[in-house]
């Protein structure tokens, strides 16, 4: 007898579950379940059927929807992500039930009802990579919908999902700014000023909303064109997503006095406990990127009672020229050339520095970066700080810190190699190090960097 004929056809997958589910259930298991079914049943199951879906399971917290077009597909994820943020607006961060949710277009096998396939596995695998209360899609996807929704998308490039043998192109959907040109839309930003004891004015700005999340000053920023760079604006939209982020230029920095007299650990500590207290926050989550670490670090050693938890990316306790002596001749060689080129309106030697930091950096990417350089300092100020990072030694500090720590390192960093990231951890009670993917010191909006970065931090402050 021949065997049963597989029925097979192609369809538009959501897959969806609640972010920080078992976190949700762990604080009040019942006020959690309650919610999720009446949101289940208010919203999201009459919005399925009036886009024509089919629920093909549901798994406690996640459900497995077909639909016969990705428009339609698309459209009832968008509206309930939207109602979503509304509901969720009025209740406090640690209770909010957010939806991550990821579509894919694909061949799929139906077998008494339930669905099979790749088809099936990528849209799982693209909920699991969407931030809460975002929406992630693949190609397939994109190329069904574009020019029919009016949607703001973000490229996120290949992506080497779980279990899916070939990179899968994705994009994910802006919710909450529909109609902007991706990447390019910004929350609002107050700046101000104040000034520290020693008299120097420092830049300091506020974006987002949500509990604040203070980050320590590291060279090379400025306030406001940093949201312009392609460099830095999708680090500093995603840390103002769900929290008011409070973060200002370092002396001799952007938008802060480049004439200063001193430029020493303990100045930056200073400088960060003066911002502190003109943004008038008690006790907070503290971000160190990069030489921003050993700031941070020293400052929650100076104030443990303020420091709730301590989120460090690419820093070390000992500087490069103290950590091989070959090193050290790189960097004092570099150090006279920064007096002497960094302003230079031919960008070539500022083009070696920004391969060191983004060696996998775009064109634009790459030329903002060169740009920034020359915006942000003085070609004296940028070797003073050079020459200083790499004294850096604050190995005695590490055991002093009390403060929860995330240590976080990209495995070939070609400016803080990820063996001084994990000296870092080592040396820190009690420190979780994660090793993220990338060769970029600075990761890139594309890179699997960012998307982990994001979703550590989150974790690590929910936990």
């Amino acid at each position: 007898m021949p065997e049963p004929r597989v029925e097979r056809r192609l369809a538009a997958i959501l897959a969806a579950d609640v972010a920080g589910y078992s976190r949700l259930m762990g604080v009040d298991e019942e006020r959690t379940l309650a919610a999720l079914t009446a949101h289940r049943r208010e919203l999201i199951d009459p919005k399925i059927t009036e886009h024509r879906g089919r629920i093909v399971k549901t798994t406690g917290d996640g459900v497995l929807v077909e639909f016969a077009s990705a428009v339609d597909a698309v459209r009832c994820a968008m509206e309930i992500q939207r109602v979503m943020a509304e509901r969720n607006a009025a209740i406090a961060e640690d209770r909010r039930i957010e939806f991550r949710m990821g579509i894919n277009v694909g061949d799929i096998i139906i077998d008494e009802g339930d669905i099979y396939g790749d088809g099936v596995n990528i849209a799982a695998r693209l909920e699991g990579i969407a931030q809460a209360g975002g929406i992630c899609i693949s190609r397939q996807v994109f190329d069904q919908i574009e020019g029919k929704l009016q949607l703001a998308y973000r490229e996120m490039g290949p992506q080497n999902l779980k279990n899916i043998t070939k990179p899968i192109e994705v994009f994910s959907i802006e919710v909450d700014e529909t109609g902007r040109a991706p990447g390019q839309s910004k929350p609002s930003q107050e700046i101000k000023y104040c000034r520290t004891p020693d008299g120097v004015r420092l830049a300091y700005a506020t974006s987002g909303n949500g509990p604040p999340l203070v980050k320590s000053a590291n060279w090379l920023n400025h306030l406001e064109y940093d949201w312009e760079s392609p460099v830095w604006r999708h680090v500093f939209r995603g840390l103002s997503r769900d929290h008011t982020l409070i973060r200002y230029d370092a002396r001799g920095n952007g938008m802060s006095d480049w004439d200063v007299d001193e430029v020493s650990l303990d100045a930056w500590v200073t400088d960060l406990e003066t911002v502190v207290e003109a943004a008038r926050v008690e006790r907070f989550p503290l971000l160190g990127i990069s030489q921003g670490c050993a700031v941070a670090i020293s400052y929650a050693v100076r104030h443990p009672e303020r420091v709730s938890h301590l989120l460090l990316y690419g820093g070390f306790a000992l500087g490069a020229k103290k950590r091989a002596p070959q090193e050290k001749e790189k960097r004092n060689a570099m150090t006279t050339l920064m007096r002497l080129g960094w302003g230079a309106d031919n960008p070539s030697f500022r083009q070696m520095f920004t391969g060191l930091f983004i060696p996998g950096a775009t064109e634009e990417q790459t030329a903002s970066f060169n740009e920034l350089q020359r915006r942000t300092t003085s070609p004296e100020c940028a070797a003073r700080y050079f020459d200083l990072v790499g004294d850096l030694d604050i190995t005695d500090l590490l055991a002093k810190v009390t403060a929860k720590t995330l240590v976080m390192n990209v495995r070939g960093d070609l400016v803080c190699p990820i063996e001084a990231g994990r000296a870092l951890a080592v040396g820190i009670p009690g420190a979780r190090f994660v090793a993220l993917q990338g060769q970029n010191h600075l990761f890139l909006e594309k890179e699997q960097a960012s998307q982990r970065f994001f979703e550590e931090i989150e974790l690590f402050l929910g936990s």
